[in-house]
Formats: structure tokens, C-alpha cells, sequence
């Protein structure tokens, strides 16, 4: 199994992003190719992404189960996915865990496993890969933070009003284009092997 430790930062309270990260269809939003489907109701939610390669475009399907706890602003993933030729699988899990004050930091702790032809890829660098995904999902969510009116929450006056207008949906990520991926996960590496160095 690979690790994943990571952390990233949104310029935004805790009580402004948890409510965001706790609605997958706003998540699914933020990551670069990701549809979500329709909720079957039975726990798991489904969806896809799809990666551009020049101009072909390639697409993995999967699905997660979500558990939230909003005590501890924590949640936990167990989730699978599978290439479109069947040809690569993929098994994953890790927790999320929201803290901050003015701003929010957001730590994940996580393991996955891929098998298939692209188990070598994923073993060498599935890593950066993950760590350059973070780095568009991040800001993403901070466009999207922004966009719901950053850090200041509704007035008295427009608590019923807000309560009867449909929360406004927001338009999908742009397409996962898999050689800028590739360019920030070369540069993750640069900074993993060199990064010491320089400081």
C-alpha cells in the first residue's frame, strides 16, 4: 500500500469550509474531471473522472463511502475504482480532518493500492501525483468559498431568505489535463528531493 500525507490550507474559517467539504456534489466540483452521479441511497456515492491525454481522454469509474462526524469535523473514505478497459484497479481509504481558526487547515491521512498496468506508475510517483490533485482541489475550493461569500456568513435579516433560495450549484472543475498533472507532479519531486537543500 502507498501513503498519503498531506496538508493544504484555505484562507477561510472552519465553520465557512466543513459545511462545503460535507456535500459531495460541492467536492466532486473542485477536482479537475470529476462527475458525480445521483445518489442510489444506499451509502456509496458514484461517480467518474476523466483525464485528457492530448487528444485522447481517458475515464475511471468508482465509488467512496462517506462517513461524517461534525463534532470532530472529521471524514472517513473507503473507496474503489476501475479504468475503463478494466485493465487497472484501484483500492483506497483515509480521513480527513478539518482544524484552524481564521483559516482552515485541512490534513489527510490516507493509504491506496493500485494494480493493473499502471501499478509501476502509481508505485513511483502516485504520490505527487495526489499531492499535485490537492494543489487543484485546494484552490478550487477557495474560488468556491469566494464565490459563496468567502468568510462572512448571513445576516439576521437574510437567514430566511437564504433558507428559501435554492443554494446555486456550481459548474464542474475544468477537465483533468494529465500533462499539466504531470508537470506539477514532476515539480512535487523536484521540491521533495531538493526542497531540504534550498532552505
Amino acid at each position: 500500500m502507498i501513503t498519503l500525507s498531506e496538508e493544504t490550507v484555505i484562507p477561510s474559517p472552519p465553520d465557512v469550509v466543513w459545511p462545503l467539504l460535507s456535500d459531495p456534489a460541492l467536492v466532486a466540483s473542485c477536482i479537475p474531471g470529476a462527475e458525480l452521479s445521483p445518489d442510489s441511497g444506499d451509502g456509496a456515492w458514484r461517480g467518474s473522472i476523466k483525464v485528457k491525454f492530448g487528444p485522447t481522454v481517458a475515464t475511471f469509474r468508482g465509488e467512496a463511502a462517506l462517513k461524517f462526524d461534525d463534532a470532530t469535523k472529521t471524514c472517513t473514505v473507503e473507496g474503489r475504482g476501475i479504468d475503463q478497459r478494466g485493465a487497472s484497479r484501484a483500492l483506497a481509504s483515509g480521513t480527513l480532518v478539518v482544524t484552524g481558526d481564521a483559516e482552515t487547515t485541512l490534513s489527510i491521512q490516507g493509504e491506496f493500492n493500485v494494480t493493473g498496468p499502471l501499478e509501476t506508475f502509481a508505485n513511483a510517483g502516485g504520490v505527487h501525483v495526489a499531492r499535485a490533485l490537492l494543489g487543484e482541489f485546494s484552490t478550487n475550493l477557495t474560488n468556491l468559498v469566494a464565490g459563496q461569500g468567502g468568510d462572512s456568513g448571513p445576516t439576521e435579516a437574510g437567514q430566511d431568505a437564504q433558507a428559501e433560495t435554492p443554494k446555486p450549484q456550481p459548474a464542474p472543475a475544468a477537465e483533468l489535463n494529465a500533462f499539466s498533472l504531470l508537470w506539477k507532479t514532476f515539480k512535487s519531486m523536484l521540491s521533495s528531493l531538493f526542497g531540504a537543500k534550498g532552505q
